[in-house]
């Protein structure tokens, strides 16, 4: 090639350079908006429950349960700050909706399963170790589930405020159960091994199951109904304050309550009756 043919392609070659730079810049400057604050306040959430979670496991291992599941009551506010967080900063990721699932296997999963082995099942030796895993193996199957339906927009929504099976904050509270007693009415028989065998049994079952449960999070409330859900709120933290034990024991009860109604709301037959009526048939 010529000298003066090489002096032509210079000026193409240097907008070449050019448009490569801005694309480049272009490429890190969307990078730092992806690290922008109000995408990351929610994984910070999510990390928190996390940590939450491993203290529980700690405390669990030195043998003080109320700390070890009071790590796993704030794991649980965190996983419900981290949502509504996402939802009203518009940061839902794919990152961050993976975080909070290995987040949730620890503190859900893991946790649970170790607290309840070394505050009873270790009597029961390698059978209560294979319970405490049978726990921890349905909560990642319930969790990888979830994600599968979430990518399949099948998942709990608006219309369709529940859940398919129980979700495993929902289980950990079920299978600490026997503990929450304990702690408020220092009863001898809930610590008994087959107990706690018995609600490993029916949490993992429901985790895994196809019963439909109910999704407070996409529940909607209307104006006038605000205040009186406040008020209602505020007595509860007053309640959690004084008795804490006890009021954890009576709303998880409710909430057991709630899951045979859920069946029956969602059953195929009651959901026709009500499309029937809703368009006057």
């Amino acid at each position: 090639m010529s000298d003066a043919e090489q002096s032509a392609n210079l000026p193409a070659k240097r907008e070449r350079r050019r448009s490569r730079a801005r694309q480049i810049v272009a490429a890190r400057l969307e990078k730092l908006e992806d690290l922008s604050i109000s995408k990351l306040v929610p994984s910070t959430l999510t990390l928190l429950g996390l940590c939450s979670g491993a203290t529980a496991i700690r405390y669990a291992v030195m043998e003080q349960w109320q700390i070890a599941v009071t790590c796993v009551v704030f794991a649980m506010i965190f996983d419900v700050l981290d949502g509504r967080a996402a939802r009203m900063l518009g940061a839902d990721t794919r990152f961050g909706a993976q975080l909070d699932s290995l987040a949730d296997l620890v503190s859900f999963g893991v946790a649970p399963g170790v607290i309840m082995y070394t505050w009873s099942l270790s009597r029961m030796g390698t059978p209560g170790w294979i319970a405490a895993l049978i726990f921890c193996a349905c909560s990642a199957i319930r969790l990888a589930r979830f994600n599968v339906q979430s990518v399949r927009d099948e998942g709990a929504s608006k219309s369709n405020p529940y859940f398919t099976g129980l979700p495993t904050p929902a289980a950990a509270c079920m299978m600490l159960l026997p503990m929450l007693i304990s702690f408020q009415w220092d009863g001898a028989l809930v610590r008994e091994p087959w107990v706690a065998g018995t609600m490993i049994a029916i949490t993992s079952a429901l985790m895994v199951s196809r019963l439909p449960t109910p999704s407070v999070k996409h529940m909607r409330l209307s104006r006038e109904h605000r205040f009186l859900a406040g008020l209602c709120g505020g007595i509860l933290v007053m309640l959690l304050v004084i008795w804490p034990w006890a009021t954890l024991t009576i709303g998880l009860l409710i909430y057991v309550a709630t899951i045979p109604v859920a069946v029956v709301v969602h059953h195929p037959a009651a959901k026709h009756e009500r499309t029937a009526l809703h368009h006057g048939k």
